[in-house]
């Protein structure tokens, strides 16, 4: 099994000749030494081609689809979901204050522009959020806010008067590699598009999308199944690192053989692949941190809630309690 993908691709390298590139260095050294025995192996697996590489590591994924680099990858996947062809003009920066709130539980956050002035803003959650359709619609608001900004200071500059009808659609795109609860119940469904609609059939551009996509049902309802359209192709790009999957997309769809080739070629420099792995396992811990954190405040409010429900039912009991025993002193008084 782990020479099949070195018959595709034959820069992999042998477990042999990787780690006597890492211990011939002292700083590879200490930092391969550093990790856990799990985490080792991991990392020579996906370096020698014995799995793949994880793509959702923000590192990688930035890597190998970052427009700036490479513009026809993210195009192609996001026309895909989308189901029109879009194209990406420029990655534009992040708000840092949702940055700063949100960081410990994003793996990947990249908004871009597209040509017709559209915003998309794509993230990659590991580990799914609390409270996902609350965050993603104020996530929502604070994109279509910044392109209202946009368009205002640039028909500003050129001293053309502002119109609404210059705002176009924006997308907020999570991708989660576990889901959360919400998308975990509709087990059978592995991608969920946002649709605005009136009880009168009242038609009107709200302007705001939203797409979730859950690679966990995913990857579970892939079971035994084949690749059948492009779209899932991507997903199962995404999602697996399993070779036969990735032989699988290869020969069914070659344009993967080139991201996967550029994959290899990152894997021959020790040093910076060492470097991007790092970066993963520390974010990593720090979302596992943070999700643990968020569970437990889960529980506590729960048990806060069944303390109160406690709390209030004892009251009512004591109350009927002591009304019984104001009726018996009651009955006993008129029986004297």
């Amino acid at each position: 099994m782990a020479n099949r993908l070195k018959d595709y691709f034959p820069l992999i390298r042998e477990r042999k000749e990787v780690l006597e590139e890492i211990d011939a260095s002292v700083g590879l050294r200490t930092i391969f030494y550093s990790w856990e025995q799990e985490q080792r192996e991991e990392f020579l697996d996906f370096c020698t081609g014995v799995k793949g590489v994880k793509i959702l590591y923000d590192s990688f994924f930035k890597e190998i689809m970052n427009p700036e680099y490479s513009p026809g990858r993210l195009n192609r996947f996001l026309s895909l979901l989308l189901g029109k062809r879009v194209t990406i003009k420029q990655v534009i920066p992040n708000d840092s204050t949702r940055i700063a709130a949100e960081g410990s539980l994003l793996v990947t956050d990249i908004v871009v522009e597209f040509e017709d002035g559209g915003l998309a803003d794509i993230e990659i959650q590991k580990i799914g959020y609390a409270f996902p359709g609350e965050r993603s619609a104020c996530y929502s608001a604070d994109l279509l806010l910044r392109q209202y900004k946009r368009v205002r200071e640039k028909q500003r500059g050129q001293k053309v008067k502002f119109s609404y009808k210059n705002i176009k659609n924006v997308y907020t795109i999570v991708i989660f590699e576990k889901s959360p609860m919400e998308i975990r119940m509709l087990e059978n469904r592995y991608i969920h598009k946002s649709f605005w609609g009136f009880d009168t059939g009242l038609k009107m551009n709200l302007l705001q999308n939203f797409i979730f996509i859950a690679l966990d049902i995913f990857r579970k309802n892939m079971e035994n199944k084949t690749v059948e359209n492009e779209l899932d192709a991507w997903l199962m790009f995404f999602a697996s690192e399993e070779p036969e999957r990735i032989i699988e997309l290869i020969e069914s769809y070659p344009g993967f053989r080139e991201i996967y080739r550029d994959i290899y070629e990152i894997c021959l420099n020790m040093e910076k692949v060492m470097g991007m792995y790092s970066k993963e396992l520390q974010e990593l811990d720090r979302n596992t941190v943070q999700y643990m954190i968020d569970e437990m405040q889960e529980i506590i409010n729960e048990q806060k809630q069944t303390i109160s429900s406690q709390e209030l039912l004892i009251r009512e009991q004591k109350q009927q309690y002591e009304e019984l025993l104001r009726r018996v002193r009651d009955l006993e008084n008129k029986k004297g």
